[in-house]
């Protein structure tokens, strides 16, 4: 396809008659760590954020203002106590440091900002004040914590520690008046495993499985919320303790291999501040109530939730009631990780879904809810006393369609049970402290004759809070049934962190399935607060010798020294600075990865120079045969060493990247030397060349992609090197996934790159075996753990999985939407719009993205000779827009318009 001529480019302007003092333009979306009006932020220096509205186009910030103060009542009058910045010459709208008075534990601060902008006919203009924002800093240091932890440092007879280990839920209250007239209360919560906070009946907040899991022997988080109106006079404090991940799931089982940090615990400040200056604390200590003899007999994540309703405690959380009975708290061990405020949001229910279909079963009835998701149900009660309702997840049916598949759960039990007390008429019940992958829910002990499951059930969708950020529609009905599982997929995969299933034994935060992953990622979703948090939890997991594990937390103990699944923490904190223009991760975690760097230098460089330590090879290669999970071809199979040195040379490319972000010259020089050694010896060993050919290693697809990737290919044989890569996929493939996690982390860039983004459009929306459209005509609804997934032994067979998703998603946004940041002016500050309009196959695309600017769309619809091409702009950025004839316009915010007619052949 060529273009012959521009036939119009046509731009939305503002209107002449429109006066930059009316409001054409203003400040919004105020944020202070990523975050909306955020409390117990666990920084003395927090950065500020907005962006700009406007009808206009070209529109440039030149300067911002920002004001806060300790009351908001002195910002009505433009007075700021804390900081005053003045007005600063700045295009900057991200990640402005704080310069004010300190702020120290506990503060509430209120603040706002206007800016200058100019536009089009270089008027420089001035914005309104921003509405106004609120944040609070968290306790800062050890000493600011008057509460004690508590909790029972031991189980009941009841409890069963064993491989299902099943432990009560502690009950913990106390009850206190106040003395005054409030002007504000704030607690500071930390429940471990997990917690629910209710004062005076009421639950606080309305997130879910909180807090976010940790590897608690570094930190532990805790919550913060502002509970003045909660407050009365005579008051009662409420919490229950669930299991998490503090007291593991298996007690007492290859012990070698999972962590277990203790019995549930609590640590609790409320401050409460009074209009006349002075302060009251309640704090956790040997003074609170506690009894695990509540209705929740065991909280389990891999097995699910026993609720026995005989046992319920009644108005347990309000003052007055007799907890006569109940015991003294313990004054229990600390954990030894340090306690930190948590600077992410917590899970909350995003959405609820009812069954599309309800079948009878020998046990009871099954539901079908149309689509995997991870989460649970709600249901209606309805039972006599003693009536045991048993609801058991899977994900699939039998063959036959008349049961439960679960063997691909291992020994996850995943089931939830309550036992009525008879008094409940249609109440309705959800678990607390244990969530489930699933589809399919099998109901036992419940009447179908007598009320209708599909109005008494309701399955509710449970993930990180966060904004979706990306749309994306194209004309290929399979390629957006293919992104709708990726969706639903990724969605069901956050938990305070990214695991790799949800319904399993397993649930862990392997790092290899997200190592190219996030990219995709942040295009659906605002990403930046979980993964900011999770490279945290990577390098507080670092060994002292530097070894990086493959868990991160580390709840089961896998320090392999594999190469390509650390790189996760490199390429995670690439992402963050790339897409976010969050460098802080670099900078913070920067002495990790060198740390790992020398460590794997030292102990796997063998006397050919090349790195030699690989442990999962090209994991889940396509097999040889329908019920393999791994191939045992060696023609399917990579070299580990040319892997682990490819990726090795990736990373040391990375690192000297970052080392040119923090102006280190030093290591700049190091780590190109070292990249450049190690290309050199990587092509002695692995090119294999003459005049005619050239390929690497075996001449896998993943062989191959690697060095063109990361750029390791002699400029004499790099076309030999792709032309063999094309001839791979196309002639001996059929223009097929080949390639395991690592190769399709890479995949559809490269094709691009060299101009075939026909055959990387071909195999992305592929309805045969291997594809993801296979899955889709197997009746996935997420992306399967592998690409037999319909047929493989289900000893490792997920139906929900994210790994083998590569760059697929980059490759929706990047290149077929055509949006992209520059990798020079970071966040979307300046935006690439690139699509591949070569793709004879694709009619039409609409992509938008929430950039950290604002919204950029792209939508392009090729309809007989023409091309009509609309692009938006967020203000405060600039684009460079890549029209078929080659020609590059460069633009600043702003709609466009553009039509162009097609060359026909």
């Amino acid at each position: 396809m060529k273009t012959t001529r521009i036939i119009a480019i046509f731009s939305f302007l503002c209107a002449s008659s429109m006066l930059w003092g009316e409001q054409a333009i203003s400040v919004t979306n105020l944020s202070v760590e990523n975050l909306h009006n955020p409390l117990g932020l666990d920084t003395n220096k927090p950065r500020f954020g907005w962006q700009i509205m406007s009808d206009c186009s070209n529109v440039k910030q030149q300067s911002y203002h920002i004001l806060i103060a300790s009351d908001s009542s002195a910002l009505l009058q433009d007075k700021a106590d804390l900081w005053d910045s003045g007005i600063v010459a700045s295009e900057q709208s991200l990640w402005i440091d704080y310069a004010g008075n300190t702020l120290g534990s506990n503060r509430h601060a209120y603040w706002k900002v206007k800016i200058t902008a100019s536009h089009d006919d270089g008027k420089v203009c001035e914005s309104a004040w921003s509405p106004i924002g609120r944040f609070s800093t968290g306790l800062l240091s050890e000493n600011r914590w008057k509460g004690r932890w508590i909790g029972l440092d031991h189980a009941m007879p009841w409890d069963d520690e064993s491989m299902h280990s099943k432990l009560s839920a502690r009950y913990l209250r106390k009850e206190f008046s106040t003395k005054k007239s409030i002007k504000r209360a704030t607690v500071f919560i930390a429940g471990l495993g997990l917690y629910e906070l209710y004062i005076n009946g009421k639950k606080v907040g309305n997130d879910v499985l909180t807090p976010a899991p940790t590897d608690y022997r570094r930190t532990v988080l805790y919550n913060t919320y502002d509970v003045t109106d909660y407050l009365t006079k005579d008051n009662a404090i409420g919490v229950i303790l669930g299991n998490g991940r503090y007291y593991t799931m298996c007690q007492y089982y290859k012990t070698y291999k999972i962590n277990n940090f203790g019995y549930p615990k609590l640590r609790l400040n409320l401050v409460i501040e009074y209009n006349d200056g002075s302060t009251q604390t309640i704090a956790s200590d040997t003074d609170w109530k506690l009894t695990p003899d509540g209705p929740i007999r065991s909280n389990n994540e891999y097995d699910g939730e026993i609720y026995d309703a005989r046992k319920e405690l009644g108005d347990w959380a309000l003052y007055g009631y007799d907890d006569s009975a109940w015991l003294a708290v313990q004054r229990v061990g600390p954990p030894y990780g340090t306690l930190r405020g948590s600077m992410l949001p917590n899970m909350k229910v995003w959405n609820e879904i009812r069954p599309i279909s309800v079948k009878k079963s020998d046990k009871g009835f099954i539901l079908d809810f149309g689509q995997n998701m991870a989460g649970w149900v709600k249901m209606n009660i309805y039972g006599n006393e003693g009536d045991t309702i048993r609801m058991q997840y899977a994900e699939r049916l039998t063959g036959d369609s008349t049961a439960l598949y679960t063997e691909n759960f291992r020994d996850a039990l995943s089931t939830d049970i309550y036992v009525c007390n008879g008094k409940e008429n249609g109440k309705p019940w959800v678990a607390k402290f244990s969530y489930h992958g699933f589809r399919y829910v099998e109901v036992s002990g419940y009447s179908v004759t007598e009320k209708n499951p599909t109005d008494n059930f309701i399955a509710q969708v449970v993930s990180d809070e966060m904004d979706e950020t990306g749309t994306f529609i194209s004309s290929n009905d399979m390629l957006n049934r293919i992104y709708r599982n990726a969706r639903w997929g990724i969605l069901g995969n956050y938990k305070g962190m990214p695991i790799d299933c949800p319904q399993r034994n397993e649930r862990q935060p392997w790092l290899g399935d997200r190592t190219m992953g996030c990219w995709g990622e942040s295009y659906i979703f605002g990403i930046e607060r979980l993964y900011t948090k999770w490279v945290r939890d990577i390098c507080e997991a670092q060994r002292e010798d530097g070894c990086i594990p493959d868990v991160a937390p580390a709840f089961w103990n896998y320090y392999t020294d594999d190469i390509t699944w650390p790189a996760a923490l490199f390429f995670s904190c690439e992402m963050l600075y790339t897409q976010y223009g969050n460098i802080q991760p670099i900078k913070q975690h920067y002495p990790a990865m060198q740390k790992w760097v020398c460590h794997i230098q030292e102990e796997y460089t063998n006397r050919e120079g090349l790195i030699t330590k690989d442990k999962y090879g090209d994991w889940c290669v396509p097999p040889e045969s329908p019920e393999m999970i791994h191939s045992q071809d060696p023609a399917r199979k990579t070299d580990g060493t040319l892997i682990a040195s490819a990726y090795f040379y990736k990373i040391l490319k990375t690192m000297a990247h970052f080392a040119r972000l923090q102006e280190r010259a030093e290591d700049v020089a190091v780590y190109e030397h070292d990249a450049e050694t190690l290309k050199k010896a990587f092509n002695s060993k692995f090119l294999m060349a003459d005049n005619k050919v050239a390929y690497y290693g075996n001449n896998t697809v993943t062989a191959n992609i690697l060095p063109l990737a990361f750029d390791m290919i002699p400029q004499t044989y790099r076309d030999n090197v792709e032309k063999n890569i094309i001839t791979t996929i196309v002639d001996k493939n059929n223009t097929h996934i080949s390639c395991g996690v690592i190769g399709v982390q890479w995949l559809f860039r490269e094709l691009c790159n060299i101009g075939r983004g026909d055959i990387a459009f071909r195999i992305a929306s592929q309805s045969s075996y291997p594809s993801y459209g296979y899955m889709v005509e197997h009746g996935a609804t997420t992306i399967w753990e592998l690409w037999n997934g319909d047929t493989a032994n289900p000893k490792m067979n997920s139906g929900n999985h994210v790994m083998l998703l590569g760059d697929l998603l980059p490759f929706c946004y990047e290149r077929l939407g055509g949006i992209q940041s520059s990798r020079e002016q970071v966040a979307f500050k300046h935006i690439v719009f690139k699509p591949d309009f070569t793709i004879e196959a694709l009619d039409k695309m609409d992509v938008s993205y929430k950039t950290p600017y604002g919204v950029a769309s792209s939508q392009w619809n090729k309809k007989k000779k023409y091309l009509t091409w609309n692009i938006s702009v967020p203000a405060n950025t600039t684009a460079e827009v890549h029209l078929p004839n080659g020609k590059i316009e460069y633009v600043g915010s702003g709609s466009y318009s553009y039509k162009v007619k097609l060359s026909t052949k």
